[in-house]
């Protein structure tokens, strides 16, 4: 593939002005930085630029506009519709810009857009400090904030977007401007959850917590199990103290040293804990659980937050091909668990798997207008995943998902989480954002008139 509409000059031109590095398709090393970790997706960008300042992004901002190339924005490269790379399109690859800074004065981190979650836990762990992120350290930070954002600390300390103190952000016009409860209040409002539809934000500055050693690991029981177990978490997790966490799966025991041989390749049901704070209010929680039914698998311990955060890393290495659906949900009822017990006995492949990710505790202290994340009402965040390293088994993972999706959907508040959502129109996304979307379409047409921050789960003007 040629960028035949772009001359030999004006991609030296562009060149010239960068720090980082520009990689066209006749580049040794253009389908390495054209991957994202969805490996069902396979997009093949014009240019990419792997930038390495705030100047090299202006410049292929400027680029793009000029020569009237479709602007993808790639961070973590972890969207689960690969919305970080397009064909035909400008890449700008944030993912060198990872710089991390500390500040214990004032209890903050300032991390770029290009960070991982392993990079920040990495540099808080020796203080004992967190924020709410996600599951695996391999995730971006950058979409996982302008999704909204949370992981194993969401119910003590709310979303992501709830420790986000401020962000630099470059709009469509080229201006880099600092956004935050006073200045730019709308666009601080809907970058909270509202994507990348608005700019390409450079950094973040977050507020820190508490989150030195927790109590956590997987515990699990036999699949049949789960008509006792799933209603058991239901009740527990909706009362339960703020510093209590687990979110409840539906997964497939892989065949490693780790697990016991004789549960291998099991389909099997259980919760992954991250307690916070009193071991005798962790004990008690998990006394509850194990005196009800004995787990045939108990992995929690006492361990360092960023242990349990990199735990399930090496068995989703980037490639793998993936199918995501998601939902938001309020209640559980006795016709929606049993639906999704039906559809998880049916595991596609052993990669594949359902969590429920609580979404309430912290969560809720704030209303749904309070930030474009506009699902403060549900209780639980449910992801759909078909996965597996072989191509030839994509339609069957989606095909289970979408017939997922399709029986609990009834029983879900309409929308779903736009991190964990395919390409699935507009109608989904507006369902998703429910009655911020209006609002979110007047500041985009405020600050992206002309949409060109489109590669997204997009929010038309």
């Amino acid at each position: 593939m040629k960028t035949k509409h772009l001359d030999s000059k004006a991609l030296e031109a562009f060149e010239n002005q960068l720090k980082g590095e520009l990689v066209t398709p006749d580049s040794d090393r253009y389908d390495m930085f054209r991957r994202v970790y969805n490996g069902m997706i396979d997009k093949k960008p014009a240019l990419i630029v792997r930038c390495q300042n705030i100047a090299d992004v202006l410049y292929s901002l400027e680029f793009g506009k000029i020569h009237n190339i479709p602007i993808a924005i790639r961070a973590g490269g972890h969207n689960a519709a690969g919305l970080g790379v397009a064909d035909q399109s400008i890449v700008i690859d944030l993912s060198l810009m990872n710089g991390i800074q500390v500040d214990l004065k004032f209890n903050t981190v300032r991390v770029e857009a290009g960070c991982l979650l392993g990079d920040i836990d990495h540099a808080l762990d020796p203080f004992g400090k967190a924020f709410p992120t996600g599951i695996f350290s391999t995730t971006g930070i950058s979409g996982l904030t302008l999704g909204g954002g949370f992981g194993h600390l969401s119910r003590a300390y709310g979303l992501t977007i709830d420790s986000l103190l401020e962000a630099d952000i470059v709009l469509a016009d080229g201006r880099l401007i600092t956004v935050d409860e006073h200045n730019f209040p709308d666009l601080f409002w809907a970058i909270q959850g509202g994507g990348g539809n608005f700019g390409i934000v450079t950094s973040y500055l977050f507020e820190l917590h508490p989150a030195g050693k927790i109590q956590g690991g997987p515990m699990l029981w036999h699949m049949e199990e789960a008509k006792h177990i799933m209603p058991f978490y239901r009740d527990f997790i909706l009362k339960a103290p703020k510093e209590i966490y687990c979110y409840f799966a539906f997964l497939t025991i892989p065949p490693v040293a780790i697990f016991p041989e004789n549960l291998h390749l099991k389909k099997m049901c259980g919760l992954v804990w991250c307690n916070l704070g009193s071991t005798i209010k962790s004990n008690a929680a998990l006394e509850r659980f194990r005196s009800f039914k004995t787990p045939a698998l108990d992995y929690v311990e006492i361990m360092p937050y960023v242990q349990l955060q990199s735990l399930f890393d090496a068995l989703y290495p980037s490639g793998l091909q993936w199918y995501w659906k998601a939902a938001f949900l309020k209640d559980l009822s006795q016709e929606a668990i049993s639906q999704n017990i039906i559809h998880a006995n049916r595991l596609p492949t052993p990669h594949s798997t359902v969590h429920f990710y609580p979404v309430n505790g912290a969560c809720h202290d704030k209303k749904n207008s309070d930030s474009a994340w506009g699902n403060r009402d549900a209780n639980w965040s449910q992801v759909i995943v078909g996965v597996d390293p072989d191509p030839t088994n994509n339609p069957k993972i989606t095909h289970w998902a979408r017939s997922y999706w399709e029986a609990i959907h009834p029983y879900s508040l309409g929308g779903g989480y736009i991190n964990f959502m395919m390409d699935e129109g507009q109608d989904q996304i507006k369902a998703s954002y429910r009655d911020n979307y209006t609002r979110l379409q007047k500041i985009k047409q405020k600050y992206d008139p002309k949409n060109l921050f489109r590669i997204n789960q997009n929010i038309k003007p």
